[in-house]
């Protein structure tokens, strides 16, 4: 195809499913494939038992069968050990290249936006919200302190009652 025709979307959309067809089909004999070759080693590997004979026999026979089990029940947890062990290591080497190619943090944006711009960003357009700030805000009135001329104009008279607690105290 040259760079200026395109591919209508009904061609498009027909190739799509065309492979995926074959590939359903390819997933389908692999299935069937698997399956085959698994009989095939069940059939090799554990060939049916001769259960002709007396009891002694059939007991010798569970005897081997319960070994055998045994033996690849160790086989299994000894792989799956080796499988978690080997993944843990992998986690563990993802996490020293991330350390080593170090975060890029990106550059931060200013961005100027409203209290009600971002509770709407935040919640969803479904959400209406509005939030104004200085309403919900306490009205304050200043009070001036206007201290007594009394008090301040006659410090001779505080320093005699001082005088007079300290004479108390001293007597007790």
């Amino acid at each position: 195809m040259s760079e200026g025709k395109k591919m209508t979307s009904s061609r498009r959309h027909h190739l799509k499913s065309l492979m995926l067809q074959i590939a359903a089909g390819w997933l389908e004999q692999e299935k069937k494939d698997i399956a085959a070759a698994r009989e095939a080693y069940i059939n090799e590997n554990c060939p049916p038992p001769d259960l002709s004979g007396d009891q002694a026999a059939l007991m010798e026979i569970c005897k081997k069968i319960h070994a055998q089990i045994d033996k690849i029940d160790d086989q299994r947890y000894d792989a799956e050990a080796k499988v978690q062990k080997t993944d843990k290591e992998i986690e563990d080497l993802k996490l020293k290249v991330v350390e080593l190619a170090g975060v890029k943090k990106p550059a931060l944006k200013k961005v100027r936006m409203s209290a009600d711009a971002m509770l709407q960003a935040l919640l969803g357009g479904k959400h209406k919200v509005t939030m104004d700030l200085r309403a919900n805000l306490k009205q304050v009135k200043k009070e001036v302190k206007e201290e007594p001329t009394e008090a301040v104009g006659d410090w001779r008279k505080n320093i005699e009652d001082k005088a007079d607690r300290k004479k108390m105290f001293e007597t007790s």
